[in-house]
């Protein structure tokens, strides 16, 4: 018999009490999520509308940098040396080229185009948007534009684009002055990022080497911008703002190019580096470093082969030897010495001593020989300079002792920078027990002192010090800062303004020291036995020089040299320093002829002509008498200062 179970009663009330509770925790769950929903666009729509409005309006507005116009460079006189050339471009925009192969094969039908160029081209498109335009040459001939644009229309997404590029008019002649501007590699984005500049990081060039990178700062200018809707897939629709990039500061020189070039023609194809300085204001009036190169190679970006091809030449055309190069002084560092044995009061004007053609320390055997065998008799301090008697500063080095030989030339500004504005200036070396110690790990020994009176041994100069402390000769006994920038102009109409030097450093105590040292320099160049004598015969005006010849070989015991015999790559360097005119220098002049052998034969004819295109010819005498004036007695010519048919030849120290 099946049987029955009973079956439960509802309980209405129980259900309802369930369904409430489950309705009221839904309601709360979707309570939550509303307040939620609305904390979250609070937040968006007012703690974070700054933040995602801005970004919502970078991605409709674009800011394109305005590029400023880089300022101009001028001579003294006001010619041009840098200026902002106007160029054409050849741009291809690459989503409107079908072929790029084949656009790129019938455009090598029209325009020059190198390997170098095409690679940068492949390699600029990996990281640049189809719709961008790309440059593929950066200079086109009026040719190769006229060619283009008869056939404009077989090259669609070719453009030649006008722009403003950077031109040295004066090429190899102002290279080492100037330098050079080039493309802004990763190397300087990262720098200027650095420094807080990474808005310059748009410009399409930055000076490299000279002053255009030592017044960067001041040549490039202030970036603009312009302020461009785009679409979403960022193309420009059109441009809402617009804010005009500032011109960079022009800059005036010093240099007189008309003494630049002459000072390159003295040179004859030799190689070598001269300066020439105002000797009262610091002013540099020229300065070359030869063989030189020239700056326009770089602008657009140089070729491999080009850069290849100054870089492994052993002349070394990319390096300025004025500011960077070594030259051991040799006998040029005679006047300073004379001074400073003059200021320390262990000679005098009239302070003699007798040269045999060997000196020796007691107790030692080995001889430091004169440059003259048998010597020069009994000399004083005017005829040492004239002459360059080694004997004497020998003795001279050992009566300062090279402590006070190291001071003394320190305050003249030798061992250290001159403040040059040019980039990378060397120090040279200035001897010193110091300097041996920290450099060698060695004693200093008394021979060392001997050699450094005639500028031998350890020292180490470069061309612009000798220039610095050969001013400070000529001028009142104060060194003073070389520099290029005499001022700035802020824009056309603007009026310059003077850059403004350091004071000028009192040397010399006693002017009566300063006097002494010039009349040895006179008689160097004037003398019946000066050894620059030669080079000085003819001339309308008086100079002061000194010649010097540094050994790049050394002599076995006794042994003399003759530097005619020795190989090209061994001969000694020839130097010369001095100024004029000697009763008024206007000029200061130090010069290095590389391989020259001699200082007397090879610098001091380089300094003659280079003093000749300064001072220029003499006044040419008036052709008649005015009418009412009495006919005047000829004032009496001065003699010609007298010269040995044969002037000794230059002491080979």
């Amino acid at each position: 018999m099946r049987r029955w179970r009973a079956r439960p009663v509802r309980n209405a009330a129980a259900e309802g009490e369930q369904f409430r509770r489950r309705a009221l925790l839904a309601a709360a769950g979707v309570a939550l999520a509303l307040l939620a929903l609305a904390l979250g666009y609070g937040r968006l729509q007012i703690q974070q509308h700054e933040e995602y409005a801005t970004r919502s309006e970078e991605n409709r507005i674009r800011l394109d940098p305005i590029v400023p116009a880089r300022g101009l460079v001028y001579d003294r006189n006001g010619v041009l040396l840098a200026d902002n050339a106007p160029a054409y471009r050849l741009d291809i925009v690459p989503e409107r080229v079908e072929d790029m192969p084949q656009l790129l094969a019938a455009l090598r039908e029209r325009v020059a185009l190198s390997e170098d160029e095409l690679r940068r081209f492949d390699n600029a498109r990996k990281g640049t948007r189809r719709f961008k335009p790309i440059a593929l040459k950066l200079r086109l001939s009026e040719q190769e534009i006229a060619r283009l644009a008869v056939d404009r229309h077989r090259f669609p997404g070719v453009e030649v684009v006008p722009y403003l590029t950077r031109r040295y008019p004066f090429g190899e002649l102002t290279a080492h002055i100037v330098g050079y501007v080039g493309r802004i590699d990763q190397d300087d984005v990262d720098a200027m990022e650095s420094r807080g500049e990474s808005r310059f990081a748009a410009l399409p060039h930055i000076g490299k080497t000279g002053l255009e990178r030592y017044y960067e700062s001041r040549l490039r200018g202030d970036v603009g911008y312009q302020e461009v809707e785009t679409n979403v897939e960022n193309r420009p629709l059109r441009v809402l703002r617009r804010h005009d990039a500032k011109p960079g500061a022009d800059l005036h020189l010093s240099i007189d190019i008309a003494l630049q070039k002459a000072m390159v023609d003295a040179f004859e194809g030799q190689h070598g580096a001269a300066i020439a300085i105002d000797p009262m204001s610091g002013e540099i009036l020229a300065m070359v470093s030869l063989p030189s190169y020239d700056p326009n190679l770089f602008v657009g970006g140089i070729s491999f082969d080009d850069y290849r091809r100054l870089n492994e030449d052993v002349a070394r055309p990319l390096f300025n030897r004025n500011v960077l190069g070594g030259f051991p002084p040799g006998s040029t560092v005679k006047p300073f010495m004379a001074l400073a044995g003059l200021e320390e009061g262990l000679i005098t004007p009239d302070t003699t001593i007798f040269s045999s053609g060997t000196y020796r320390l007691p107790g030692h055997e080995r001889g430091y020989m004169d440059w003259r065998p048998g010597g020069h008799g009994t000399v004083n301090l005017r005829e040492s300079l004239a002459q360059s008697v080694n004997t004497y500063y020998f003795d001279l080095a050992m009566k300062l002792g090279i402590d006070r030989i190291s001071a003394d030339f320190d305050r003249m500004g030798f061992g250290r920078p001159t403040g040059i504005d040019l980039a990378g200036e060397a120090s040279g070396v200035l001897p010193s027990r110091e300097w041996k110690q920290r450099r060698f790990k060695q004693a200093w020994y008394p021979g060392e002192t001997v050699i450094s009176g005639i500028g031998q041994g350890y020292w180490v100069t470069t061309p612009l010090q000798l220039a610095q402390g050969t001013a400070m000769l000529a001028g009142d006994g104060q060194l003073r800062r070389p520099h290029l920038v005499r001022a700035t102009q802020a824009g056309f109409g603007a009026a310059r303004v003077p850059e403004p030097q350091p004071p000028a450093v009192p040397v010399v105590d006693d002017p009566a020291h300063l006097a002494a040292v010039r009349d040895g320099l006179v008689a160097t160049m004037h003398g019946p036995t000066g050894t620059a004598a030669r080079a000085a015969a003819g001339a309308h005006y008086l100079m002061a020089g000194k010649t010097g010849t540094a050994q790049r070989v050394s002599r076995r015991g006794d042994e003399r040299l003759d530097p005619n015999k020795l190989p090209y790559h061994l001969r000694h360097q020839a130097l010369f320093v001095g100024y004029a005119p000697a009763e008024a220098p206007t000029i200061a002049l130090a010069l290095v002829v590389e391989h020259g052998g001699s200082g007397s034969t090879a610098a001091a004819p380089v300094a003659r002509r280079i003093f000749d295109a300064w001072i220029g010819p003499p006044p040419a005498a008036p052709a008649t008498l005015p009418a009412e004036a009495p006919a005047a007695t000829p004032a009496p010519t001065p003699a010609e200062p007298a010269v040995l048919p044969s002037a000794t030849p230059e002491p080979r120290t």
